[in-house]
């Protein structure tokens, strides 16, 4: 679904990651851990063409097939990318539903998008009140990632990246927006970096990814999450 090749970022000149290369399986769900500063966040905010990151002229980013490592956050966002942000964002002149629409560009009929994201919403425990305000406006941490978690269903993404999803969410938020996940993956891919392993408890990953020094040392099922966990990144060393 998402294959890179001799992926190579800079920010402000300093490259952080370094002919990387991985496929990306669509269906499949990813976990990538690593330590502070290996790569994890340029990764995934340049999955999503954050013009803050440059690639070099050899990068390539394929989407089923198609290259788009020249495309804009936008353009990307059409072929069914979706980036949920470590600290969502809030917009005090947009309320939800106004965003939604705008982001459908005339795809979906405003009822089906307000009846969908009603539906959306009981199930990740988001009330009615927080759907009507501007978005994410007074909003806890765990009610913004819900949030995005809404939109990217009702926009129906096929590749969503999560950016510490778990970063000030507590236990019982977690726990829904996990099986939210679960209940309606099909056949969508979901890349989660993250540095814990709670999140993983929930979100069962197919596979985890160690990220250091901008690149992947190690890739392993599920249980590799949990021997970092208990042994810290000191284990890839050994």
């Amino acid at each position: 679904m998402l294959f890179l090749k001799n992926l190579t970022i800079s920010v402000e000149g300093k490259t952080i990651i370094k002919n990387l290369n991985f496929e990306f399986e669509k269906g499949k769900t990813y976990a990538i851990m690593g330590p502070n500063g290996s790569g994890k966040s340029t990764l995934a905010y340049s999955i999503m063409g954050h013009p803050a990151y440059k690639l070099s002229d050899k990068s390539s980013m394929k989407l089923n097939g198609q290259e788009i490592s020249q495309m804009d956050p936008n353009e990307r966002a059409q072929e069914g990318l979706f980036l949920s942000f470590q600290s969502p964002l809030a917009l005090s002149g947009v309320k939800v539903y106004q965003l939604l629409q705008l982001a459908m560009n005339g795809k979906k009929d405003p009822l089906q998008i307000r009846k969908e994201a009603q539906k959306y919403a009981k199930e990740l425990g988001i009330s009615e009140e927080l759907l009507n305000r501007p978005l994410n406006v007074g909003a806890s941490g765990g009610e913004r990632k819900k949030m995005e978690v809404l939109q990217a269903a009702v926009l129906e993404k096929d590749l969503l990246v999560f950016d510490e999803v778990d970063t000030g969410v507590d236990v019982d938020a977690l726990k829904d927006i996990s099986h939210f996940l679960t209940k309606h993956k099909k056949n969508k891919t979901y890349i989660a970096i993250t540095h814990y392993n709670r999140i993983l408890h929930y979100l069962k990953p197919d596979f985890v990814l160690v990220m250091k020094d901008g690149k992947i040392v190690k890739v392993g099922k599920a249980d590799l999450a949990k021997t970092i966990e208990s042994e810290g990144y000191e284990y890839i060393k050994k």
